[in-house]
């Protein structure tokens, strides 16, 4: 948990196969997206570092280290990358080491989002590593005077069929890689992966089991102090009159930090600065405004906001579609809590040369490095942003308010390292949810029982208010010269926010697709894994599912019926065969079965999803016995590593559909715990989860994180309508409102 070597000590260590690193324009990652758009000349995120020194280092002694500036969030990403480049290179796969996000010592790759880690940053360090294993073979065969076909690559050293031998470290004692990345060297070939396509097991996971420093919930530095923040009571509360004494004379209490509507509290001991934090919060009184919506009608009031209506698709037949059947449906979900298992958390420290160092969870370490500076008011060079996992993730929730949080009480109290932990009522009433969300569709089927035309409208707030700008930060929006808020944006297609995967897969002969965006945002919003993703494909394959019941078809055959897209059909074909779908509905009574597939964005994995489903018609609960998906990922580097992923979307798409929703009252968050935020427990997990997973060697790859999220959600959906008879829209699909739609 160190911060480990800094850029400047690595420059100084003079022979070894790097000379600097050549970060990417400070620019990128603080677009507006949700992660940098890549694609341009060189593979991967080569585009925007593309010095072979962003991403490989051969120090003197051989030893061989990899830079990513994507995060390990517990997606097994620093696993598969260390594969990837140990194969490239020839090595064993606990021969090189991996250092992920630093803004002193790896490449700006923005934000860890989007599933871009192995599009992005698998691409270049692959690409890369290729290219410096062919430089070090060039060397060799200038060196032992063999031509570069004859020699071969052993344990970290270049042999001749003569046995002479070069090291790594001993090449590149003569060799620089601050060269231009040139995406000719030759991939290693499927067929002869060593390391690539195993099921290695995951590095990060030894620490996490055994009690080792894993978080940075777990981080502790000599000399740390202790801070806690008193949050207002609810967003837009104003702190009208303060008592600090009583707080102040407290044992172990070093410093009050009062600034504009931030108060905070830093102490020597942590259980102190609890202390602290209560007495303080009892001491200040607050002036308060009813401004949130009725949550009882927050459908209808997100359709009753301002709306700015951008079509994002407009496709129409060239003859009308004849006359059929028209069906109709509305679809919601609430807003969503990250639910986080460890609150968040960050350690700061500012040294004597000014130098501030945060250890923080963020999933962009250069965008919070930028928003810390803007509010502290200094150059960016000096923040230094290390990213250390959080115990709890899945997209911006509280990491960069609490990296914050850190950054100015430790920016008050110079030399000595302060922790702030968040507590559980203040990430679920304080951190960023994904926002609530209303579709509606119609179609038409024509007398063949093919759709006819398509009309589909979404409507939602932006998907993404992370850092960049300083007043994404909470405390930067408190201070007595608060921050604004920066004006909510739409994200781009192809990959949207609220309207991603809004668009179907499907072949349709006429179809419009209008995203709705929201400017207001009643509750503080930002990204939550999958985006807008989760909830369109939920609308959409419910929707596939009520159109393939009124054609009287299968709902399998329906949508292979409408779908051209061959390694769409192939994992739907996977799944239901693995499902055994053919076999008809489960016997048993209040048993159904439900399938759903999308292909993530439209442009990276697919993955389908059939489930069985059995509800109990007394109380309306919902067990799920079998789980089985396909996924196409290309390329695959961990099948674990996959299956993993696949895994968790289905067990997280359950809680988000049967149990989560924010709850509110006209002023403040009411949902502050576990029992007022029930999630899934382990007594609801499915009997079986069986991951398929369809390979495709030398494809790119095209990650895979969340995919799963959408499928599940519709799967579930269906099989609890094929179960019951009723078809429930409105997420979460508790088990009061199944027993209400029965009629129990």
């Amino acid at each position: 948990m160190s911060a480990g070597l800094s850029r400047r000590l690595v420059l100084q260590g003079a022979g070894g196969l790097v000379v600097g690193f050549a970060f990417a324009p400070a620019g990128l990652a603080q677009q507006a997206a949700e992660t940098p758009q890549l694609g341009g000349a060189l593979p991967g995120s080569l585009e925007d570092a593309p010095f072979l020194d962003s991403w490989i280092r051969v120090d003197p002694k051989g030893a061989v280290t990899v830079f990513t500036g994507k995060a390990e969030l517990g997606q097994g990403i620093a696993t598969a990358l260390q594969q990837i480049a140990a194969e490239e290179l020839g090595l064993s796969f606990e021969a090189p080491t991996i250092v992920t996000a630093d803004t002193e010592r790896t490449a700006n790759e923005g934000y860890t989002a989007g599933s871009h880690s192995m599009q992005d940053s698998g691409t270049a360090i692959r690409n890369a590593a290729a290219q410096v294993r062919e430089i070090l073979l060039a060397e060799a065969a200038r060196q032992m005077g063999a031509p570069a076909s004859q020699l071969r690559l052993e344990g970290g050293n270049v042999l001749a069929p003569d046995g002479n031998r070069r090291s790594y470290g001993a090449l590149a004692a003569g060799l620089s890689l601050h060269v231009e990345a040139k995406p000719e060297s030759k991939l290693t070939d499927p067929a002869a992966f060593r390391v690539m396509g195993q099921p290695l097991p995951r590095i990060d996971i030894p620490a996490k089991v055994t009690g080792g420093e894993a978080y940075v919930q777990d981080l502790r530095l000599p000399g740390m102090l202790h801070g806690r923040i008193v949050r207002p009571p609810s967003a837009g509360a104003r702190l009208t009159a303060l008592d600090m004494a009583a707080a102040e004379a407290l044992p172990g209490v070093v410093k009050v930090v009062h600034d504009g509507d931030f108060l905070a509290v830093v102490a020597e001991q942590e259980f102190q600065a609890v202390k602290a934090m209560r007495l303080l919060a009892a001491a200040a009184q607050w002036q308060e405004d009813a401004t949130l919506p009725d949550q009882d009608r927050l459908p209808e009031a997100l359709l009753a906001l301002p709306a700015q209506d951008f079509p994002i698709l407009e496709q129409y037949g060239a003859t009308p579609a004849a006359p059929g059947r028209t069906l109709e449906a509305r679809y919601s979900r609430p807003y969503l809590l990250h639910g986080s298992i460890g609150p968040s958390c960050a350690v700061a420290q500012q040294d004597q040369d000014g130098l501030l160092t945060v250890w923080t969870h963020t999933q962009g370490v250069y965008p919070d490095r930028k928003a810390i500076a803007e509010m502290l008011g200094r150059p960016p060079e000096q923040v230094r942003c290390i990213h250390v996992q959080g115990s709890g993730c899945y997209g911006h929730n509280g990491a960069d308010d609490a990296a914050a949080d850190a950054a100015l009480l430790a920016a008050a109290l110079p030399g000595r390292p302060v922790r702030v932990q968040w507590m559980r009522e203040q990430e679920h009433a304080w951190e960023p949810y994904g926002p609530a969300m209303v579709a509606q569709a119609r179609a038409t089927l024509d007398e063949a029982g093919r759709i006819g035309d398509w009309d589909y409208g979404v409507w939602s707030n932006t998907h993404s208010m992370r850092p960049g700008p300083a007043g994404s930060l909470l405390a930067a929006r408190h201070l007595a010269k608060p921050f604004p808020v920066p004006a909510p944006r739409p994200l781009p297609q192809p990959e949207g926010g609220g309207d991603r995967n809004a668009i179907p897969l499907y072949t349709l002969p006429s179809a419009r697709v209008v995203h709705h965006f929201l400017p207001d945002m009643p509750l503080r919003i930002s990204a939550l894994r999958s985006l807008g993703a989760q909830m369109n494909v939920f609308a959409i394959e419910s929707f596939m599912d009520e159109l393939a019941l009124a054609a009287g078809a299968d709902p399998v055959e329906f949508r292979l019926k409408h779908l051209d897209d061959p390694r769409g059909r192939d994992v739907i074909a996977a799944a239901a065969e693995a499902f055994g779908w053919s076999r008809g509905k489960p016997a048993a009574p209040g048993h159904g079965r439900g399938f759903a597939f999308a292909r993530y964005k439209n442009l990276a994995a697919y993955c389908a999803v059939a489930v069985e489903v059995a509800v109990e018609r007394e109380t309306g609960a919902v067990r799920v016995p079998r789980v089985v998906a396909a996924v196409d990922t290309g390329q695959v580097v961990n099948p674990d590593g996959v299956r993993n992923q696949i895994e968790g979307a289905v067990l997280q798409s359950m809680s988000w559909t049967l149990y989560e929703s924010v709850g509110f009252d006209r002023s403040r968050i009411t949902s502050v715990d576990w029992s007022t935020y029930p999630i899934l427990r382990f007594d609801a997990v499915p009997d079986s989860v069986e991951v398929r997973i369809v390979d495709r060697p030398g494809e790119p790859f095209l990650g895979c994180g969340e995919t799963g999220q959408g499928p599940a959600s519709a799967a579930l959906a269906n099989g609890i309508a094929d179960a019951t008879g009723r078809r429930l829209r409105d997420l979460p699909l508790t088990a009061a409102r199944i027993k209400a739609a029965i009629g129990v």
